[in-house]
């Protein structure tokens, strides 16, 4: 096992830059997600660390040892790819021993190994068939059976569950999370997918444009998220963000476009005084609102503009302002499913301070977290 560690790593297509002197350290045994939309730059990271691609500036480290001008063979790594590689004309247990075929390892010794990856992947029955009969599901076990079956020192992989129906993958994510933990490899995970980084994760480095945005707990880069681009990204539906100002005399925030200002707690304002900025933006998440279809005491009133029902909550969107003609300033709220308002109703809500976040407009920082 490893850590694994990135310093100051910049690498270029042409113009493009596709990561944008991006640091971290992996932990020995560690778990880590990198979370991102298409083109961030997350699979250009994972297969610089695979040696598939070679920055132009940093330096990359497996162990102790700098890996930069290190062949991928010579990494001690094992790479599960998007698509599962597997060799057609090969039994799966042919497809699992191929790597320590290639690597000259005694027959018994395959033997034995194939085997036990068969028995933890629960594959044993299927060893005699070819990828052209297997499920989604089955593929993907074979495939990680291939890169585990070699016990290398890390395992990086890319989007390893993307082809599966929606089922499979929450049957995928327990047992591959459950896999790692078992067998204590330091593990690189690449995904689009939030709610795989949230539900399998150790850590969570969330990447846009090239650049490292955040890394954390899951929970911590879900409650504090340090910047606007993470605080839009986490979460489904994501957080409420609204453009604002500070009006100093009332001590509130005025919502644009809206009659709705929001009173601060004490720590809000001991942050939000030492900002020479005015135009912010508020944030709250929709399961921090209480809506309630009677008059609420301090309550903020407002008309439902639509109610998508989820079975076990309602996402609904309230109407605070108009912009123009045909543009509202709307807030998603989350409800309890017995909580049905009608669109054009009117309702109260209530937002929890303590779970407010605000954020300077041009810098798109975190001004305060939650207090």
């Amino acid at each position: 096992m490893a850590e694994i560690r990135l310093d100051n790593v910049v690498k270029k297509f042409g113009n493009v830059i596709a990561i944008n002197n991006v640091s971290f350290e992996i932990e020995d045994r560690e778990f880590l997600v990198m979370l991102g939309p298409s083109g961030c730059g997350k699979t250009t990271t994972l297969r610089s660390i695979a040696g598939l691609e070679h920055p132009q500036e940093g330096d990359i480290f497996i162990g102790p040892r700098r890996v930069n001008t290190l062949a991928p063979a010579d990494r001690d790594i094992a790479f599960v790819f998007q698509f599962y590689a597997l060799y057609p004309h090969l039994s799966v247990q042919n497809n699992i021993a191929f790597p320590l075929k290639a690597a000259k390892v005694e027959p018994t010794e395959i033997k034995k190994r194939v085997i036990n990856v068969a028995q933890m992947l629960r594959i044993e029955h299927i060893l005699d068939r070819k990828p052209s009969v297997l499920s989604g599901g089955e593929m993907q076990r074979v495939a990680i059976g291939r890169s585990m079956v070699r016990r290398p020192k890390a395992f990086l992989m890319d989007e390893p569950m993307s082809n599966l129906d929606a089922k499979l993958r929450v049957d995928m994510r327990s047992e591959l999370k459950s896999l790692q933990q078992q067998l204590g490899t330091t593990t690189v995970y690449v995904t689009h997918d939030q709610v795989e980084a949230m539900s399998m994760a150790d850590r969570i480095a969330i990447m846009d444009k090239g650049q490292l945005q955040q890394i954390g707990k899951p929970t911590d880069v879900y409650n504090w998220p340090k910047n606007l681009f993470v605080a839009g990204f986490m979460g489904n539906p994501a957080m409420n963000l609204l453009p604002c100002c500070f009006e100093s005399a009332s001590q509130q925030l005025k919502i644009e476009h809206t009659n709705f200002a929001i009173k601060l707690t004490r720590n809000h304002l001991d942050l939000i005084r030492p900002s020479t900025s005015e135009n912010l933006v508020f944030g709250i998440r929709p399961e921090h609102i209480s809506l309630s279809t009677t008059s609420i005491t301090s309550g903020l009133k407002a008309k439902v503009h639509l109610v998508e029902p989820l079975g076990s909550a309602n996402i609904v969107d309230i109407v605070l302002g108009q912009v123009s003609a045909d543009q509202f300033v709307l807030l998603r709220v989350r409800t309890h499913p017995s909580i049905v308002p009608k669109s054009g109703e009117t309702v109260w809500i209530q937002i929890d301070p303590k779970k407010i976040h605000i954020f300077d407009r041009s810098t798109t920082l975190v001004l305060s977290e939650t207090a």
